[in-house]
């Protein structure tokens, strides 16, 4: 899918111009809602776009692109269509029908559930709910009360914004725009059709509800870093590009040293991508095919995203030191890029 040019001149303008202020303005939004960003993963039949997993992970990459917060709001809301499926099917589609319909929450099962008549009531606090002020559904994982000695369920549970309290603690350096507070519920009621389990059979046929969860997050992420390092290597070479007159006078043996790491760096990174989307695209036709993805399929692909984030990081390092003193700047987009790119590595899932 095309993200137009004048959206992506305008989601890079309000992101320079608002880098600061910790969320994206009202009309990004809408726009991601109209293009249905967030549904790249929720079934047509509920307003969906149901895209294969590779290509929504160019998607995602293009996203990232364009803005590192940005392209993590679309890759994290389209995340929360898997929920679509495990959710029972009325739910389903009164929760993700909408035009407006998307999901934050956490997978720690950080909740305490007690059962009740139709039900449960739960209390808990979870951190990092990306998109947490414009959610309007967020899940979380919760441990129902078990006798002690015993092992308790873990069960996941999908809670509407009236139930909700966001705590604004989201005070990274990365990735600011992305709304990534906590949130807390105090003993709410949910019934027991608004509660799943992710390794339940799923509702609905398409194969991404049936992917491992693990190689999805890792691809996902991937993806993400993927984009912002493209993102970066060119604003390098346009800073490059602008100050080569003068570097060509006062600084020639930095300038030829910064060209020549950008030249090496964005090759490779070519090469880390097209290995990274090979791999993908063969056991995702493997995958179709089968029904089914093996631990060494599994591992294969865990590998290939984590050389992306290690490859990313490495070419950033590598050039961030020859741009001089005013990317040291947070006002400057490479800055704040090189900061974004931070951020999303520092995600467990592509940690080796």
């Amino acid at each position: 899918m095309n993200i137009p040019e004048r959206m992506i001149t305008e989601i890079r303008h309000v992101a320079d111009k608002h880098a600061n202020e910790g969320k994206l303005p009202e009309e990004i939004l809408n726009y991601m809602y109209e293009a249905k960003l967030f549904k790249l993963f929720v079934p047509k039949e509920l307003n969906g776009l149901m895209l294969p997993l590779p290509e929504a992970l160019r998607v995602f990459e293009r996203a990232s692109w364009i803005d590192g917060s940005f392209g993590w709001l679309v890759t994290i809301g389209s995340g929360g269509g898997f929920f679509s499926a495990t959710l029972p099917p009325e739910q389903s589609k009164l929760l993700f029908g909408h035009d407006r319909a998307v999901v934050a929450g956490s997978g720690h099962a950080n909740g305490i559930a007690l059962s009740v008549d139709g039900g449960y009531i739960v209390s808990g606090q979870w951190k990092y709910c990306s998109g947490s002020t414009y959610a309007s559904l967020f899940t979380a994982n919760c441990r129902i009360g078990a006798e002690p000695g015993e092992e308790p369920e873990v069960r996941s549970f999908a809670f509407l914004p009236e139930q909700v309290e966001i705590i604004r603690d989201w005070n990274a350096f990365g990735l600011k725009a992305t709304e990534s507070h906590s949130i807390r519920v105090q003993e709410a009621f949910v019934p027991s059709e608004r509660t799943f389990d992710i390794m339940s059979t799923p509702h609905y046929d398409d194969p991404i509800f049936r992917y491992p969860f693990l190689p999805f997050a890792q691809t996902s992420f991937a993806a993400v870093s993927l984009g912002i390092c493209r993102h970066f290597l060119e604003e390098a070479r346009s800073f490059a590009m602008a100050r080569q007159a003068d570097w060509a006078i006062a600084r020639p043996q930095r300038l030829e040293a910064l060209i020549s790491v950008l030249e090496e760096h964005e090759t490779s990174l070519d090469a880390v991508a097209k290995q990274f989307y090979e791999t993908v695209e063969r056991t995702w036709a493997d995958f179709e095919r089968s029904g089914a993805m093996d631990e060494q399929q599994q591992r294969e692909v865990g590998e290939s995203s984590q050389r992306i984030a290690i490859s990313t990081l490495a070419y950033a390092h590598a050039i961030f030191p020859l741009l001089g003193m005013a990317v040291l700047m947070e006002d400057n987009p490479m800055n704040r890029i090189w900061r974004d790119l931070h951020t999303v590595t520092q995600h467990t899932v592509l940690v080796p």
